[in-house]
């Protein structure tokens, strides 16, 4: 993590590269010219004080060397250049005639000027004149001054000498200077741009960037920190309101789509409906006459014929009468128009209606049948489940016949409450709670878990509850069953707003659970 923060604050952002292009940049350069700029001013006035420097030199021996040249004393003009390397940096001086012979020198200085174009300026024009002249293999800059006599006759000049590099060498330091400073504070400057824009600025909008890039990664619910400079801050805000209107406008889209989706299912639902029931409806008309007709002669020879075989094929005839019958019944059945919730007022007793079905599925099963069993937890015993009682008995029905078709030696079917407990409640509620001394068990979920168990061989594997429920859709063997038994089951459970799980049992036992699991409107407590 350090790693991570140290290298974001290393690497320059986009707003820190414009702030050095379009802002440090141009400062620096602005900055550098004028340092140029008066570095060269600078190095004009130096070398104009010092050429002064040499003038003053000059002008404070041109009176003594004047009167020496006039008077021929020679010593007096030797002395009065030696006084010169007294007074300031010479390298050498110079006194010469007004032909360019050289009468005294001190230091380096030139034998010989009567040839020198300077030396005949200067007796010419009785100024002074300056010259870099190269002496004795030294690049030397020279300051030439005549000499007068009383008259105000030039009788000779005098050539001061220093070195050209004494100009470039006071210049160069302070140059040196001048822009080590620059480079200096163009340093500090970036520093300062870098560091100072990640901490104000750059560490916020990298925020910014890891939440919109954190959002887009599928972390809806993330919501920048609003956090940093006012102007960052409420662009933070503005994301996070658009992010919550987004989410919410997802929602309602998805609440939107599920809704189109159950209103389709609804439809295909009463479509089918429709159309089986048209089926249903013309086949009850067509066959419930017929098979009441047979079953009446049937039972009619049964009675006048007392010959065995007879009685036997008879008794086969009623039975698949029998067989078609229900068939036409589980068609009506099934096609029954669903009981609205609204209609749904019946107080139904499960502790009575499960041996009130496991008494009349009895009566259907053979001797050698599997063993029938109900149970009942303490938490359902008084409870009245608000259910149309005649939809919920054919449903347990029909599992329950099911059950014992493929059962091998016990069917059990469970009835119980799932508790647990609900959120914490408020205080008042709580001191209300305690102090009511008859509540003994604490609040219930609202469901209602009954359970049909069998021992026989068990669903296929791959099969699922969806394809289990689909009308006709049936594991058993061809002419044994009509696969609208668990169909009828799915469509009672809807009606009462529950679900069915249909599955191999878990508890290491072989065979089949069924689960209805239905919402309780009240909990009757002991």
């Amino acid at each position: 993590m350090a790693l991570t923060k140290k290298s974001a604050v290393l690497r320059l952002s986009g707003i820190q590269r414009a702030l050095l292009i379009y802002v440090v940049v141009p400062i620096l350069v602005i900055v550098g010219v004028g340092i140029g700029f008066g570095l060269e001013r600078i190095n004009v006035q130096e070398q104009e004080r010092l050429k002064e420097d040499l003038e003053l030199l000059g002008r404070a021996i041109r009176v003594p060397v004047g009167e020496a040249l006039a008077a021929n004393d020679e010593e007096a003009v030797q002395r009065a250049l030696d006084s010169v390397f007294e007074i300031g940096r010479i390298y050498g001086a110079s006194v010469f005639d007004v032909n360019g012979n050289r009468i005294a020198v001190a230091g380096i200085a030139e034998r010989d000027l009567s040839r020198s174009r300077v030396a005949q300026e200067l007796v010419m024009t009785g100024e002074q004149q300056e010259r870099v002249r190269q002496i004795s293999g030294v690049r030397m800059f020279s300051h030439f001054i005549p000499v007068f006599d009383d008259l105000r006759q030039a009788n000779g000049f005098i050539q001061i000498n220093r070195q050209a590099s004494d100009f470039d060498t006071a210049f160069a330091r302070l140059s040196a200077w001048a822009w080590g400073i620059w480079m200096a504070m163009a340093l500090l400057t970036f520093t300062i741009v870098i560091f100072g824009h990640y901490r104000g600025v750059g560490r916020y909008v990298n925020q910014l960037t890891e939440s919109m890039h954190r959002v887009e990664a599928g972390e809806r619910n993330y919501r920048a920190s609003e956090n940093g400079p006012s102007e960052l801050a409420a662009i933070a805000h503005g994301l996070n309101r658009m992010l919550d209107s987004m989410q919410k406008n997802e929602a309602a889209l998805e609440a939107h789509r599920l809704h189109e989706q159950e209103m389709q299912r609804k439809l295909q639902y009463q479509e089918k409906m429709a159309a089986i029931g048209g089926v249903a409806s013309g086949v009850a008309h067509e066959l419930g006459a017929p098979l009441t007709i047979i079953d009446g002669r049937a039972r009619r020879l049964q009675k006048n014929n007392q010959d065995a075989e007879s009685e036997r094929q008879l008794t086969a005839i009623r039975g698949q009468v029998g067989r078609l019958t229900r068939i036409v019944q589980q068609l009506l059945n099934y096609c029954r128009p669903p009981a609205e919730q609204e209609t749904l007022t019946s107080s139904v007793a499960i502790e009575k209606l499960l041996p009130e079905i496991l008494d009349n599925i009895s009566h259907e099963q053979p001797e050698n049948g599997p063993r029938l069993s109900a149970s009942v937890s303490p938490l359902s015993r008084g409870l009245q489940l608000i259910a149309d009682e005649a939809r919920l008995e054919l449903a347990l029905v029909n599992l329950v016949r099911n059950a014992a078709q493929v059962a091998e030696q016990h069917v059990e079917v469970r009835a119980q409450v799932a508790c647990a407990q609900e959120e914490p409640m408020a205080e008042d509620k709580l001191n209300e709670s305690k102090t009511n001394e008859d509540k003994k068990q604490p609040p219930c979920s609202q469901w209602l878990h009954i359970e049909v168990l069998d021992d026989g061989p068990g669903l296929p594997a791959g099969t699922s509850t969806e394809s289990l429920v689909t009308p006709f859709y049936t594991t058993k063997g061809q002419g044994e069953g009509t696969g609208l038994g668990l169909a009828i089951v799915d469509n009672v459970v809807r009606e009462h707003r529950g679900i069915l799980i249909i599955e191999n049992r878990i508890d290491g036992t072989q065979g089949c659970r069924v689960s209805m699991q239905l919402p309780l409107a009240v909990v009757n407590e002991e």
